[in-house]
């Protein structure tokens, strides 16, 4: 778009100018263009108001008193004519001032007038005109007004009223409208000045506001731009305006989060290259093993090969995964089952590992509970869980897994005796393959992308989860799912 070629400084510019303009049009449209206007306007407002008065009180007794002052504050004359164009009650501008002498025909004239009008009429007349001048204007040095320019208006507004005895009078009001002409050439020459004063300071106004809006803005742009090509180690400064310092702030919130983001990625590739990488390793070198060297192909060796392929088979199948859950295409199946006995049964695929490295798995609980959730998924973060706290725990190899129930809520917790966690690290131990040491340590169960999947499947199903550690002191994971009862 044309538009968008322009900088925020000159469309602020433009806008402060244009606004500028339009508001001077306006002066000069109420100030010059529209003033008779507005002041004939005016004039005939108070008139008719004068009149709903006056036919309000048409037979008050004290009729011409009010005459008096409504003349007197409005500046205009009144009469009260009959049919015949008699003069009932008549009252002047200000006291001392002469009545207007009108012939009785021309009254008469007007009471038929505006009888035929439907009882109500309003007219300017012109109460003089220049009189030709008996010489040629070119006898005269300036300028000089044509033949027959207005030089004084008077409004007249009549309406007929029925008085008490059914007999109808016309009510006739008169005002003089003083020339607007002169005034309006003395605004036309103030205009002029104030419009030039106006447009200069406008200008110069207009761009120190434009200057000083977008500058900061740009300065921002400028380094977005630098953000935008992947340094993140930039730091946004913009003064002036708050809303200016807010979007510093949020802005170098965004570049350290995009930072923690780009080191995170190159760690999941690094760390997911590892693990890809280990079990190819040994599976190439067993199967070139029992290729070339004979007697190789023992149950063993070829034992390492499935372990090795399993694994990467559960590396990718958590991958697909965990991409599934966090585009929210995994759709979840629940349905009430007891947590208690799901616990025990996981443990007891732990029997194995117990007897041949010497783990121990100690389950408390008080009371079966159950719960409503997605049975498999409940049972992948139980897996994962205990897989990570069987990965870290100290050299006791002990892990505690504590159900805790309330009437209403069942709280797991899955406690390892390990090194723990430092406090600021423990909002990320979430994410897939986050190492608290930067040491990618291989796992002895599992993948690297448990917990990451644990956070997914218990956001899915509207859970409280969470860590407590301290350094040297172990990591307690737990999640808090909703309780039901036994009968459906």
């Amino acid at each position: 778009m044309k538009a968008d070629r322009f900088s925020i400084k000159w469309k602020l510019y433009a806008y402060l100018i244009g606004f500028v303009g339009i508001m001077l049009v306006i002066l000069w449209i109420f100030q010059v263009v529209s003033l008779e206007s507005f002041y004939k306007g005016i004039k005939t407002s108070s008139i008719k108001k004068a009149a709903y008065t006056i036919v309000k009180n048409i037979d008050h007794e004290e009729l011409d008193q009010l005459l008096e002052r409504l003349a007197s504050q409005n500046d205009m004359e009144v009469k009260i004519v009959d049919a015949t164009g008699q003069v009932l009650y008549e009252a002047a501008g200000a006291p001392g001032e002469r009545i207007q002498i009108i012939p009785r025909s021309e009254l008469y004239a007007y009471y038929h007038k505006t009888l035929e009008g439907g009882g109500e009429a309003l007219s300017f007349i012109n109460e003089e005109d220049i009189r030709p001048f008996m010489h040629e204007d070119r006898a005269f040095i300036g300028k000089m007004p044509p033949y027959g320019k207005k030089v004084m208006e008077s409004l007249i507004y009549t309406q007929m009223v029925t008085v008490n005895n059914g007999v109808q009078v016309m009510l006739f009001l008169t005002t003089r409208l003083t020339p607007v002409q002169a005034t309006v050439d003395t605004l036309r020459v103030q205009l002029i000045y104030i419009t030039l004063i106006l447009l200069v300071v406008a200008i110069l106004i207009a761009f120190f506001i434009s200057k000083k809006i977008s500058k900061p803005i740009m300065k921002i742009t400028h380094t977005a731009g630098e953000l935008g090509k992947g340094n993140y180690n930039i730091v946004f400064e913009g003064s002036g305006y708050r809303e200016i310092r807010e979007l510093n702030d949020t802005l170098n919130y965004a570049a350290r989060e995009l930072s923690k983001v780009e080191t995170l990625r190159r760690e999941l590739v690094a760390n997911v290259s590892h693990d890809l990488r280990t079990p190819l390793t040994m599976i190439i070198g067993y199967g070139e093993m029992i290729r070339d060297l004979p007697g190789e192909d023992t149950t063993d060796n070829v034992q390492v090969i499935i372990d090795e392929a399993s694994r990467l088979s559960m590396l990718v199948t958590d991958l697909l995964e965990l991409s599934k859950l966090q585009d929210g295409e995994m759709v979840l199946s629940f349905k009430r089952f007891n947590l208690t006995q799901s616990i025990k049964e996981i443990l007891e695929r732990y029997t194995k590992l117990i007897e041949q490295q010497g783990y121990e798995l100690n389950f408390l609980y008080e009371e079966d509970v159950y719960i409503e959730a997605d049975e498999l998924k409940i049972s992948q973060v139980l897996y994962n869980l205990i897989n990570n706290a069987i990965n870290y725990t100290g050299l006791d190899k002990k892990v505690t897994i504590r159900q805790l129930a309330t009437q209403d809520q069942v709280k797991v917790e899955i406690i390892d005796t390990g090194e723990g966690i430092d406090k600021e690290q423990l909002p990320y131990v979430w994410e897939r393959y986050y190492k608290i040491d930067k040491t990618h340590k291989r796992a002895q169960i599992g993948t690297g992308l448990g917990l990451s999947i644990v956070k997914n499947i218990l956001e899915q199903h509207h859970a409280l989860y969470g860590v407590l550690s301290e350094k040297g002191k172990g990591s307690n994971f737990w999640f808090e799912l909703n309780r039901r009862s036994k009968e459906r």
